[in-house]
């Protein structure tokens, strides 16, 4: 048994070695391989190169006559370009000598631009007046027609302030305006003193003694235009009376048109007051006839 497995074992360590030989063989036959090769490639390295310079030469001397005559053929183009520039030269000036003479005037151009308006909230009410002089809570106001007449107002609910006013008074009964002021500056409490008597003097429609409106207006904007939101719109809401002042009557030579005694009655009025009676006399009889009957009195 002991002799089976010494037989065994030296076989193996036979087998072993055979193989670690022939894998040392097939090393060295590889690096044979790979120094054969490495010979064979650098001696076609140096074929190649002297084939590369040999070419290189070829297109150096080529380069250089491709260059020399590019380099003639860049000179005829300068040559040729500059006799062009001199042609040209000379042809600008022979233009600018033919068109020193001519001269060119340029349209004036205006730009119209259109005037831009702000919208506001429509929710919002218009500009307004609220007048001061005479106040509002005053009650109707009568003036005298030759007295200076003053107007005093505020502005509310105002968004965009207008440059300018008008302020005219209109009158119903002969379909009339009356102008106060024209184009007057915007402040922040607006005045108009109105010299009546002045204007009687010299008017062409005298004033009456009726009612009249006070109208006030942006100057840029109309009598008729609507409310706009934020902006000034027409007011016309006071009333004014005027009067023609009568001449100073003496009492004693004073007559009411309204007022008369008995003698001057008229027959209407007599018979108003004929009826009256009549009506009461009987009232009386009868009332005093029926209590009679019933034992009244």
């Amino acid at each position: 048994m002991r002799h089976f497995l010494l037989l065994s074992l030296l076989l193996v360590l036979v087998a072993l070695a055979a193989a670690r030989r022939s894998e040392e063989n097939a090393a060295a036959q590889g690096l044979n391989h790979a120094f054969q090769r490495r010979q064979d490639s650098g001696n076609s390295g140096n074929s190649d190169n002297s084939d590369n310079s040999d070419n290189s030469d070829n297109s150096d001397n080529s380069d250089s006559s491709s260059s020399s005559e590019k380099h003639s053929a860049t000179s005829s183009d300068k040559s040729a370009s500059e006799t062009k520039s001199s042609d040209s030269s000379s042809t600008g000036d022979s233009k600018s000598a033919s068109g020193s003479h001519k001269t060119t005037d340029a349209p004036s151009r205006t730009s119209h631009k259109s005037a831009k308006t702000t919208e506001f909230d429509p929710r919002l009410p218009a500009g307004g007046i609220s007048m001061i002089t005479p106040a509002a809570l005053s009650g109707a106001e009568y003036y005298k027609i030759g007295d200076w007449v003053t107007f005093a107002w505020n502005y509310t609910s105002l968004s965009v302030t207008p440059k300018h006013i008008d302020v005219l008074a209109s009158c119903s009964a002969n379909q009339e305006t009356y102008t106060l002021a024209l184009n007057q500056s915007v402040h922040p409490t607006g005045v108009v003193l109105w010299d009546t008597g002045a204007y009687q003097k010299t008017a062409t429609v005298p004033l009456l003694t009726e009612t009249y409106t006070l109208i006030i207006f942006d100057a840029q904007s109309s009598i008729s235009a609507s409310p706009k939101a934020g902006y000034l719109g027409v007011f016309d809401q006071w009333t004014f009376g005027m009067y023609v002042p009568q001449q100073y009557t003496p009492l004693s030579g004073f007559k009411c048109a309204t007022c008369g005694n008995s003698a001057a009655m008229s027959s209407m009025e007599r018979q108003t007051l004929g009826f009256l009676f009549g009506m009461a006399t009987i009232t009386v009889l009868t009332f005093t006839w029926f209590a009679n009957s019933f034992g009244v009195f």
